[in-house]
Parts: structure tokens; sequence; C-alpha cells
């Protein structure tokens, strides 16, 4: 899996960065960039649900087929899709972009989940990170070059070609497929049943935690690149900012390592460094940008490696079928935030008002509340994973 990682995170660090730039360079529209990771999220949400399905009777490697795929017909949008209508073509292009992040992100979830125990998924997302944070350095620059010299054409043409990598090595993935429950089998509707899902003091907690992270997520990932489009468009400084950024996540990795802090720990210096760089955006003047988004680089590191390893960690003990049925609800819950939250982002004009304010207030209250939350469902799996209680669950705690 950590192969196919490295392909797909080629072609997902490209669209992150270039396809965001590509759109904002034309108007420098905050609704746009917005508007084009909404649909992204809905596509998303989509497939993600789909691909979900699909597992009952088919394995990861048609999911990661079809993410291939999804990925090369953007690509060919992107090439060959010409539109007078702009809202339209930038929605036709986010599309399949979401569709294809969302069946990758369902066979990669729900595979590290049923292949591995506690301490390999902390391994698992610890060396996909580290995969992850060398192309964050690699990839801008030689893309950046690569668009300076042949143009944003040539550069689909040649995503498209890692797409067909990706597909080719789609096929070579193992036949991972979605557990039943161990009883009769309900059916996939039914496997998701709230009751099912959410029995327990833990799921409580964690349901909030996602929640919250949602926001907080959404928030950080698009303000990232806005914060560095608005300080520059020219692409190699844009690609040296983001190994800017990502250098200061390998700081993390290096003081993480030498230290080897406690779960609880990193988790509040992560919420304190990515609090620190909200506060800093709320003066926005380009130095302070880039100081806000090499202080979220540096938490993020830290918030990131816990919050999801803990997650996991959380759930490990579930039934196969209500694992499965939680990573689903887990997923959708985070989209159904982002789009809440990009709902509102839309609606700004520029990096200043009460709105801005108001978002960055909410975003730091969810980040905050999230090691809360999280250590109280730590707490509930160290103390026993207590057992469900009618009294316990969220359709009558809410």
């Amino acid at each position: 899996m950590l192969m196919m990682n490295f392909v797909s995170s080629i072609i997902f660090i490209y669209i992150g960065i270039f396809i965001n730039l590509y759109i904002w360079q034309v108007n420098n529209s905050i609704f746009e960039v917005s508007w084009f990771n909404l649909v992204m999220f809905i596509g998303w949400g989509i497939s993600f649900i789909l691909g979900a399905r699909m597992l009952y009777r088919q394995t990861i490697r048609l999911l990661l087929a079809l993410s291939a795929v999804s990925g090369a017909a953007a690509f060919l949008l992107l090439t060959f899709l010409t539109l007078d209508n702009r809202n339209l073509w930038i929605a036709i292009i986010g599309l399949p972009v979401g569709l294809m992040w969302g069946f990758y992100t369902v066979a990669q979830n729900l595979s590290v989940s049923f292949s591995g125990k506690g301490s390999e998924v902390a391994s698992f997302f610890a060396a996909n990170n580290l995969i992850g944070q060398v192309l964050s350095m690699v990839i801008p620059i030689v893309s950046a070059q690569f668009i300076g010299w042949f143009g944003y054409e040539s550069s689909f043409i040649l995503m498209f070609v890692f797409v067909i990598v990706m597909l080719l090595f789609s096929y070579t993935m193992p036949k991972i497929s979605m557990p039943l429950s161990e009883g009769p089998q309900l059916g996939f509707w039914k496997e998701l049943a709230v009751k099912k899902v959410f029995g327990s003091r833990q799921s409580i907690w964690l349901v909030l935690s996602i929640l919250a992270g949602g926001v907080f997520m959404q928030f950080q990932n698009l303000f990232t690149l806005v914060f560095t489009f608005t300080v520059t468009q020219d692409k190699l400084l844009i690609a040296l900012l983001n190994v800017l950024y990502t250098g200061s996540a390998f700081l993390g990795l290096a003081l993480y390592r030498k230290f080897k802090w406690n779960d609880n720990l990193c988790l509040w210096l992560g919420v304190t460094l990515l609090s620190a760089g909200f506060v800093v955006a709320l003066f926005p003047l380009h130095p302070l940008l880039i100081l806000s988004n090499v202080l979220t680089a540096f938490g993020m590191f830290f918030f990131a490696m816990i919050w999801n390893a803990q997650q996991f960690q959380c759930i490990e003990n579930y039934p196969p079928a209500r694992k499965a049925a939680f990573l689903i609800w887990r997923e959708g819950l985070l989209i159904g935030m982002r789009i809440i939250l990009l709902v509102f982002i839309m609606q700004l004009q520029s990096l200043d008002g009460w709105l801005y304010v108001a978002l960055i207030g909410t975003t730091l209250i969810s980040l905050i509340l999230i090691p809360v939350f999280q250590a109280k469902a730590v707490k509930v799996m160290v103390t026993g994973r207590a057992p469900s209680s009618p009294g316990a669950s969220i359709s009558e705690g809410t």
C-alpha cells in the first residue's frame, strides 16, 4: 500500500497546489477556490459511500482502479474542456477530482484498519507521513519548473501518465474487502444504523472530536493555499514556500524522535502551534501569512500523527462490521463539516472583516475542543472499552 501511496501522493500533491492555483490565478477569487473544493468534497463523499458499499462484494483493487479512472477523466477535462460559464467549468473539474480522492480514501482507510493492529496502524501513518513530507518538498518544485518550461497543459498530460501508472498498480494490491456482521447479514444501510454504530460513551466523544476536526482541517487546508497565493503567484516561489512549510513538519519529526513526548503532550503541542498560526493570520500582512503557515505546518505534524492514530486505536477492538461502519460515518461527518464551512468561506471577499474573524474564532474553538474530546474517548478505551448502554447512544444524547 505504501508504494501505491507514493504514486498517488505525487498526483494529489500536484492537484492540491497547482489545480487550486490554476483556478485562483484567473480572478484571485476565494469564492472560486472554495467552490472547487466544495464540489470536490461532494464528489469525495459520494464516491466514499459508493466505494464502501462496493467493498461488500468487491476488493480494494476495483476502488483504486476507479480512483485512477476518475483522475484520468479530471486531467483530460483540464486539458480539453473549455466553457464560457466558469463556475460550471470549475464544478465539472472538481467532481472527478473528488471521485478520485473518495475512492482512494475508502480503499486506504479500510484496508489499513482491517489489516493492522494499533501499533501497525501508527507505524503505517508514520511511514506514510514521512513519504508525504518528502514528496511535498520535491514535487512542487519539479512541477513548478515543468509548468514554467512546458505550460499547464503539458503538466496535465504528465499527470495523466501518472494516473495510468496508478491504474496499473491497482491490480497488484491485496484483495481486501469489507467484513460483514458475524450474525445474519443486515445489508449495507442497516450496518450503518446509528444505534448499531454509536452504542458506547466512547463513540460519543469520538464523534464530537470528528465534527470539530472537520471544521479545523478545512480552514487549515484551504487557507494554507489562500495565504500562500495572496503572498505570491510565482509557481517556483510557491513551491519554495511549500518546502519551508514541509521543513517545519520535519522539525516536528526531529523533536518528536529526540524527546519521545507522550501522545497527550504531542496533541496539545500541535493544537497550541496551530492556534498561534491562526491568531497570527488575523493580521494578514504578507510576512505574517507566511509565519502563520509555518506555525500551522509545524503544529499539524503533531496533531495529525496523534489524532489519526488514536482514532484508529479507539476502534481497534470493534467487531469488523462495526469498525467499517464507523469509518464510513467518520468520513461522512468530516466531509459534511468541511462542506458547511466552505459555504461560509465562499462569502469571503478578502482576508478581513467580521466573517473572516468569525471563521478564525470558530476554528480556534473547534481546535481547542479536539484534544478534550479525544482524551475522553481514550480514557474510556483504557478503562476497559465500556460496553454499550442505552443512555450512551448518540441518538439519545442529541
